[in-house]
């Protein structure tokens, strides 16, 4: 039931029984509820807007961390809480989360000194529960440099090594909703909330709209929760009551540049001259920089990376790797996202809280809000636990998503991870890909590769007018996580417009075609997936000038 295939059933469904849960909201939060539901025995569904992750879940700086910086700001509950929570992340899905060594960097008059720096990172391994062989390293200027000779050595005094977590943010999403779908979820994107349902000014249920066939259709259920990230607050105004809580949005955005102009070999968190802290991060063969931190006022579902943001950017990184060629013009690709944060009178937006906060309206409308993506299971728990308490769902059982594998993670592990990952892509050179691409697939996959594997071999044998391995994907997100459109496969499904756009323009046309065949679009439908596609690429490329 996570098929285009299936809108039709689930839709039906929606209509015609109540649940337990209806979850307003597609992103990682929405997703950790649904999945903790379901895996309760509670009957859940979930709805967005948009596509999955298409908000803030796909935007992000794509670290699972522990939150150091917010030992600067002395927010010590939160770095306890993520520091723990990130190892469960990781273990419960070590295909999309993997442990990425982090160099600071520190400088004579940078705002960390050694001392400092290594009194604060010791607190946070013991904050965070950090595994013996993962606690920090103090280097010596020399050792700093030999890490990462980009690095400007100019007042060079030494720098702390420790370890953080990379994933994917959209990927993790999805393998979260897969997994709450096969606990008998109904998920389901382009379906909006029109408007709620009450009894005597009670919440029972919404309109939903299905963008896709223009049906609206009434859900029913017992709790409705508004997980709706940087929409939190249009969500609450459909409602029939009114809170003082109000969300303050905030721009982060990130910079794309391939190893060429940029060969970082190593991770970095590094200082900006205006007191702000940034990441520069190797990904497949490509570099990332970011982030920004402004308010944010325009249409969160539109963020995009200005000629300020970018600049700003450059001038950051320039400033800390002085001999890459890091220009307007080398920037191959660019994502801008927007934070969803509690407003806090008086704070800028670097300083406002990440925590997050859950309150219920007197309609019985439960609203999260803030929050970090590596503290969603957490959030989750905490949600679920309030509405089985509210609602003395005596059918609920106890929380086990601390040890539950997400979808593509079930018997696979930290230590096993790279002998399968070897043995699997030995395997699909059988079926016609090479080793790396097949590698790749493994990796992004885990152990659904099977079902990829599958399409590659049927590929092989028929022929395909694009590479195999991106042909598998584009089958696989059709038939098993909801990809409807271009953009929903180049950006959240795969993360190509983000860290590969030359593939992304060079067989653009070819995925349309395969999806025109699949689903049958009407002229309409394909002119408008094709532009949002078009104006994805140009968003990416093209830096918006200050205030358009």
């Amino acid at each position: 039931m996570f098929s285009f295939e299936h809108r039709p059933k689930i839709m039906h469904y929606l209509e015609q029984y109540s649940f337990d849960v209806l979850v307003i909201g597609g992103g990682i939060t929405g997703a950790g509820i649904a999945l903790d539901a379901a895996s309760r025995g509670l009957s859940v569904a979930l709805i967005e807007m948009q596509d999955f992750a298409a908000g803030t879940s796909s935007r992000s700086t794509k670290l699972i961390h522990g939150g150091l910086r917010y030992l600067k700001q002395f927010d010590v509950g939160v770095v306890a809480e993520v520091g723990r929570e990130r190892e469960i992340v990781y273990d419960n899905a070590v295909h999309v989360t993997m442990p990425e060594k982090m160099l600071l960097p520190l400088y004579k008059k940078g705002s960390l000194g050694p001392l400092t720096t290594s009194l604060a990172l010791k607190v946070y391994d013991r904050l965070a529960g950090v595994k013996k062989h993962e606690r920090r390293t103090m280097l010596s200027a020399q050792e700093t440099a030999a890490l990462e000779p980009l690095l400007n050595n100019e007042e060079l005094v030494g720098g702390g090594y420790y370890v953080e977590y990379r994933t994917d943010d959209a990927r993790l999403t999805i393998e979260v909703l897969k997994k709450a779908v096969e606990y008998g979820a109904l998920c389901l994107n382009y379906a909006e909330m029109t408007g709620f349902l009450y009894n005597k000014k009670k919440l029972v249920g919404a309109k939903v709209k299905n963008h896709v066939t223009g049906e609206t259709v009434e859900v029913h259920a017992a709790q409705i929760v508004n997980a709706a990230g940087p929409w939190v607050d249009e969500v609450r105004q459909k409602d029939k009551t009114t809170d003082k809580k109000q969300l303050r949005l905030t721009k982060g955005v990130h910079i794309v540049l391939d190893q060429k102009h940029f060969p970082l070999q190593q991770a970095v968190y590094f200082d900006i001259p205006d007191g702000r802290m940034a990441f520069a991060i190797p990904r497949d063969g490509k570099a990332y920089i970011g982030t920004t931190d402004t308010v944010y006022e325009g249409d969160p579902v539109h963020p995009v990376a200005t000629q300020a943001d970018v600049d700003y950017l450059i001038a950051a990184a320039k400033n800390i790797f002085p001999t890459a060629n890091i220009a307007r013009e080398t920037v191959e690709s660019s994502w801008a996202g927007v934070r969803p944060l509690i407003f806090e009178k008086g704070k800028d937006p670097s300083e406002i809280s990440r925590k997050d906060e859950i309150w219920t309206a007197s309609s019985g409308l439960m609203t999260i809000a803030g929050g970090k993506l590596t503290g969603y299971r957490q959030m989750a728990e905490t949600v679920v636990d309030k509405i089985v308490k509210m609602h003395k769902f005596k059918h609920a059982s106890p929380c086990i998503t601390r040890e539950l594998s997400l979808s593509g993670a079930k018997g696979i592990n930290a230590i096993n991870f790279p002998d399968y990952t070897a043995y699997k892509a030995r395997e699909g050179v059988q079926y016609g890909l090479n080793y790396d691409e097949a590698k790749h697939l493994v990796q992004k996959y885990g152990t659904n590769v099977d079902a990829l594997f599958e399409q590659v071999k049927y590929l092989h044998e028929h022929g395909s007018t694009m590479p195999l391995a991106l042909h598998a994907m584009l089958l696989y997100g059709i038939k098993a996580e909801m990809v409807y459109t271009p953009s929903d496969f180049f950006i959240r499904r795969t993360g190509l417009l983000y860290f590969d756009i030359h593939a992304v323009k060079r067989y653009k046309q070819q995925v349309i075609q395969v999806m025109q065949q699949r689903f049958h679009y009407t002229e309409a439908q394909k002119n408008t997936y094709v532009a949002q596609l078009e104006q994805s690429i140009l968003d990416a490329t093209n830096f918006a000038e200050e205030g358009v």
